[in-house]
């Protein structure tokens, strides 16, 4: 990997991310975009500003392991690995969830940069326990993160797995919980409440980081180095986001939690994005893997 982004380099990485997940949301029909639009500084900030992973040693067993426990938001993840160079982004881009295509709506091992097949939700702490305690047993130093959803915190199989990781004091492992208050059905505050969840990590151990803004890189590099230097608790980042962040017909709108763009809100979310873009100094093309079709309205 190349050499670890500042809080202004992970910001501009994660727009152009944001402009990939639309146009794989918009091209594949499918996909589960508000998550994907309030994880997406998360995982740009692990990867390209945190952990110790890179194409050229996934076979290595000292690199660190990433798991995507909220594993519906498999279309972000993919941008994220693609971008890394794990494989050709526009093969995921162009071919995602459709017939015969290895980038299905969840995570999968057959996909390079894949540590585990999620989806089913209320897995990933449990699994990312093992990988902690298997590097603590082989005398390795690498990190295992998880990164789960607010609403599936309802999983009973989360609180087994953060018991174990207060109990065996795992401070190679960090939990972050994207706390968009929304999921499928509702607010997670109406559907399953995991009200006081920071004192419900630290009753079972855990050091605890709450990020007020967890759509802010900044504030999440900062919460992933302090979490690196912690010793003898595991740690959890509670990062508070907006689901559907950087789209203002998304943000906060349950209905984008798995929803399908018209060709005039697809264009609408484009142009949103390069406005933004130039805010902060950069310039989104305005078309890559074939836009050109979707600007003249000819998208089939």
């Amino acid at each position: 990997m190349e050499k670890k982004m500042n809080g202004a380099q992970l910001a501009q990485k994660a727009h152009q991310l944001r402009r990939d997940i639309i146009e794989m949301i918009y091209q594949s029909k499918s996909g589960h975009v508000g998550g994907d639009l309030s994880v997406i500084d998360i995982l740009t900030t692990l990867y390209y500003g945190v952990m110790n992973v890179s194409p050229g040693q996934k076979e290595d067993p000292g690199r660190d392991r990433f798991l995507l426990s909220k594993g519906h938001c498999a279309d972000a993840l993919y941008c994220v690995l693609g971008d890394c160079g794990y494989f050709d982004k526009e093969e995921a881009i162009t071919t995602f969830s459709q017939y015969g295509s290895r980038f299905i709506g969840h995570p999968n091992t057959d996909v390079p940069g894949i540590e585990l097949n999620s989806g089913s939700l209320g897995h990933g702490i449990s699994v990312g326990v093992g990988m902690a305690l298997a590097a603590r047993m082989n005398g390795q130093d690498y990190r295992t993160y998880v990164v789960c959803g607010d609403g599936e915190m309802a999983e009973g199989s989360n609180y087994e797995g953060m018991m174990a990781a207060g109990h065996f004091k795992l401070d190679n492992f960090c939990v972050t919980v994207d706390v968009n208050g929304l999921q499928i059905s509702g607010t997670t505050k109406d559907v399953m409440d995991s009200a006081e969840l920071a004192k419900k990590f630290e009753d079972f151990g855990f050091y605890v980081i709450e990020v007020e803004d967890g759509n802010d890189c900044g504030q999440l590099l900062s919460a992933y180095e302090m979490a690196g230097i912690q010793k003898g608790k595991p740690t959890a980042v509670i990062a508070h986001t907006v689901k559907g962040k950087g789209i203002s017909f998304m943000e906060d709108n349950v209905s984008w939690h798995h929803g399908v763009m018209t060709e005039e809100q697809y264009q609408k979310a484009v142009a949103e994005l390069r406005a933004q873009a130039e805010k902060i100094g950069m310039k989104l093309e305005e078309s890559r893997y074939g836009k050109e079709e979707h600007a003249n309205g000819n998208h089939q």
